[in-house]
């Protein structure tokens, strides 16, 4: 074996050698990723059931307005009867799942003046925590349509 062949194979061995000394040495660094791991991880799970939470939330919040505006709508009719926008709105509520929780205590609310219509509905959000509620209330406002000269 000549002398460059010798050069290249102990070139070869010692890259050989330096690699594996890299990838199993691993000093005091060894079996920090599990440990960083299970510090984080609480962390990064609460964060995915806040944000889920938040989600059930707004969803929540979103029906019940559209609940309300359905009412309002029901309710601000020429000559509507009473009652029609509290029906429209447990319609509403009944077909849009159980994403609002306990609407039906004490049920939509419908208030009509002379010129105005105001409708209420509110519930907790659906929760991924339990044992604890998110309440949501929103309303919607309209005027009652009417005869009016010129």
């Amino acid at each position: 074996m000549g002398r460059a062949a010798r050069r290249q194979l102990t070139s070869g061995l010692r890259l050989g050698r330096a690699v594996r000394r890299r990838l199993t040495g691993g000093g005091a660094d060894r079996g920090a990723n599990p440990v960083e791991l299970a510090v984080v991880m609480p962390a990064i799970l609460v964060l995915l059931f806040a944000s889920i939470q938040v989600a059930a939330w707004f969803v929540a919040r979103a029906t019940a307005l559209n609940a309300a505006q359905s009412a309002v709508n029901a309710q601000r009719l020429y000559e509507a009867p009473a009652g029609a926008g509290e029906a429209r709105a447990v319609d509403f509520l009944t077909a849009a799942g159980d994403w609002l929780v306990g609407w039906d205590q004490p049920g939509p609310a419908c208030v009509t003046d002379v010129a105005e219509v105001t409708c209420t509905v509110s519930g907790d959000s659906l929760s991924v925590i339990p044992g604890v509620s998110f309440p949501v209330r929103q309303t919607a406002h309209g005027t009652i349509e009417r005869w009016t000269t010129g």
